[in-house]
Order: structure tokens, then C-alpha cells, then sequence
């Protein structure tokens, strides 16, 4: 269940007092207001039911005493366009060194709308951030407390209790209520008071999408990167379901290569038993069979065999011419071969060789001037 503790932050001037006030609480549970306090109940209310569920967030409030807050209007900019304009006319109007002010521009859904800018300090982010800290607190997102304060009608303006402030919200801009000043801001307008229900859905939709965000720009936290423990468990069994697939593959391809080995030394000893071979395994079968063929001249020791193999060598050399030619009823082949040159040769013994048979050459100078070698290769590689 998603849920939503929003802890108003104290006013600078206040931080580092001994008495000062506990900071006003609601905790928000599905987008209803569940429990509420100005005390240290807050701390019961986030710790307690908390099951560290990743909906769960933190929202801190900005007290409007330090963070005003104006609306601006640029209807022809892109709403990227108008958030940074209304930036840079926020820091011209504002007092001081700019570099001491934080300045942050909500940007608009679409364009036309207004932009609401948000004005504090360095100075102010740096207590606030740090009172966060020592209490083990990291908001989700810290927005200006003024922010959650609809606009009001039309020439009239709005008063509204938001934590333990009363904020005054006029149509382009909203601040601290100071019963001096608010009439002169007023400038004659009726200032009327919010009404706490009106007051408190506006407050469920600002924190359900917040305007603006103070934890922006050199404030913006660095979020560490978190594992889910259940993405973390699918990681393990898919890296152990990886880890099985690649030991059986090899297992699986081991097996079926000795099933269809064993399958065809069967098929070789039922073919040379047709042929009146009788054998234990393939391997008895094809050496009697050798040696059938060999005692009738055929097989691997037959002449065609190493022949051919000849032949073919001496395709692929264009030069090389064949003298004389014998064969040994061992399967050995005698030649005499003639080239120009010593290297076209040995392109036909290297060829030879290639091929697997064992070869010897012998070479002579012919008699026309030729390179020539007296060659044997052995049939059976």
C-alpha cells in the first residue's frame, strides 16, 4: 500500500533553538489523510508500519517564511522554454548575490500555463538538508509549502493555514501572511479565508504530482543504486538455469555423437557380414576388408587411388609432364617427373603431402635440360 509521510520543515530562524516547536506531520495512505500531529509523532507514524516498500516516500514542506513563491506567465514559449525564462526573471527581481539563491522553476504540463518559481537560499537548503540527515531522513522531494495553496478567485485572494503557517495566495504569487503587510499587497482586494477542506484536497494534489521540487539542480541528491531482492533471486536462478543449459549441451551432444557412432559400427558390422566378413566391432570388420582388398589388388592399395590423387597435383601445376608411371602391389606409386623449373615440382609433392600421403623424391637433371625427380607415394596415407 503506497504510502506518504509529508513533515513540515522549520524555519530556518528557528533551527538550533532549544525550544523550538516539533514540526507539523500527516502521514497519506492510498491519498487519505490516515494521521496527522504538530509533535514527534511523525517519527511512530513513518517508522513503524514501514516495510521498506519502494511506493513508500518522505515529502518535506518548505515553510513559506523562507521560500516565497510567484507565478509567471509566458503564453508563446514551449513550457521548457517558459521554465527557463521565469528562472532568469526570478533572479533579476530578486535581492542579493545571486549565487547565494537557489532558484528553482517548475515546468508547466503544457504550453501557456504558468510557471511557478520558487526563491530561497543556499544557506537555507544546507540547515534544512542537514536537519533531514540527522534524523536519518531522505525526502523523496522537498517542495515549497506555498506551492500546495490553490489560486484564488478572481480579484480576491486567499488565506490558508498550511502546518503552522497562514500563507496568503494571490493570483501570481504567494507568501508568509503579515498582518502589516497583507493589506498592502492586497492593494484593496478582499483577502478571504480557504476553506480546510479545499485546503486539504489541494494539499493531496500537490503531493501526489509536486510543481516543483527544491532538490534540483547542485541539490539534487546522487541516488544510489538499490537491488531489488526479488530481481536479484531471478537473477540467480536464470544465471543457474544458464550455468545447467551449457554443461548439458556439450552432455546432450556427447551422448547423441556416441548413440549414432555405436548405431553405424552396428550398421558396419551387419554390411561385412553380408559381404562374409564376421567381426567383433567395425573396427575388426574394416581391417579384414583392407586386407581382402589389398590381397586382390582393390581398396585404399589399389592403383587408381594414389593415381588419382597424382593427377590432380599435376592439374593444379601447369608444366609438370609425367615420364614414366609403376604401382607395387603394396600400394606404393613410382614416377618420374619433368618441369622446367625444380619449384613446379615440388608445387605437386607439396600437394601430395597435403593431401595426407607420404612421398619421396629423388632429383636428377634430364637430359633436354629439364629439372626432373624420381618420385614414390605411398597409397595408403
Amino acid at each position: 500500500m503506497p504510502r506518504t509521510l509529508v513533515l513540515w520543515l522549520p524555519p530556518v530562524a528557528t533551527l538550533g533553538e532549544d525550544n523550538a516547536p516539533q514540526p507539523a506531520w500527516l502521514r497519506v495512505d492510498d491519498g487519505v489523510i490516515v494521521d496527522s500531529g504538530q509533535d514527534d509523532g511523525w517519527v511512530d507514524a513513518w517508522e513503524k508500519p514501514r516495510d521498506d516498500s519502494p511506493e513508500d516516500r518522505l515529502i518535506a514542506l518548505a515553510p513559506a517564511a523562507d521560500v516565497p513563491l510567484r507565478w509567471h506567465h509566458y503564453p508563446d514559449a514551449a513550457p521548457a522554454q517558459a521554465a527557463a525564462a521565469a528562472r532568469i526573471d526570478a533572479l533579476k527581481a530578486s535581492l542579493g548575490d545571486a549565487s547565494l539563491l537557489h532558484v528553482v522553476a517548475g515546468q508547466p504540463a503544457e504550453a501557456g500555463q504558468a510557471v511557478p518559481v520558487a526563491v530561497t537560499s543556499h544557506a537555507a537548503m544546507a540547515a534544512w538538508t542537514g536537519w533531514l540527515k540527522a534524523r536519518d531522513l531522505a525526502p523523496f522531494a522537498i517542495v515549497p509549502a506555498a506551492a500546495a495553496v490553490p489560486p484564488p478567485e478572481p480579484d480576491t485572494l486567499w488565506k490558508a493555514e498550511v502546518g503552522r503557517e497562514e500563507i496568503v495566495r494571490a493570483a501570481d504569487h504567494a507568501w508568509l501572511s503579515d498582518p502589516e503587510l497583507d493589506p498592502l499587497i492586497a492593494g484593496g482586494r478582499p483577502v478571504a479565508p480557504l476553506d480546510p477542506d479545499r485546503m486539504r484536497e489541494a494539499l493531496l494534489l500537490t503531493l501526489a504530482a509536486p510543481p516543483l521540487d527544491l532538490l534540483s539542480g547542485g541539490w539534487k541528491p546522487k541516488r544510489s543504486w538499490s537491488v531489488d531482492p526479488a530481481m536479484l533471486r531471478l537473477a540467480k536462478r536464470l544465471a543457474l538455469a544458464l550455468l545447467v543449459v551449457s554443461l548439458l549441451i556439450p552432455i546432450v551432444y556427447a551422448i547423441r555423437l556416441a548413440s549414432d557412432t555405436a548405431r553405424a559400427d552396428d550398421q558396419v558390422v551387419a554390411m561385412a557380414k553380408k559381404a562374409g566378413v564376421t567381426a567383433a566391432d567395425a573396427t575388426a570388420a574394416e581391417a579384414e576388408l583392407d586386407r581382402r582388398l589389398a590381397a586382390a589388388g582393390g581398396g585404399p592399395l589399389a592403383f587408381s587411388v594414389p593415381a588419382s590423387a597424382l593427377y590432380d597435383a599435376m592439374n593444379d601445376t601447369p608444366g609438370v609432364s609425367l615420364k614414366t608411371l609403376s604401382h607395387r602391389t603394396d600400394g606404393t606409386l613410382t614416377t618420374t617427373l619433368a618441369a622446367p623449373r625444380v619449384e613446379d615440382i615440388n608445387k605437386v609433392l607439396l600437394a601430395l603431402q597435403a593431401r595426407g600421403y607420404r612421398v619421396t623424391a629423388q632429383p636428377m637433371a634430364g637430359s633436354d635440360g629439364q629439372q626432373m625427380a624420381n618420385i614414390t607415394i605411398r597409397a595408403v596415407p
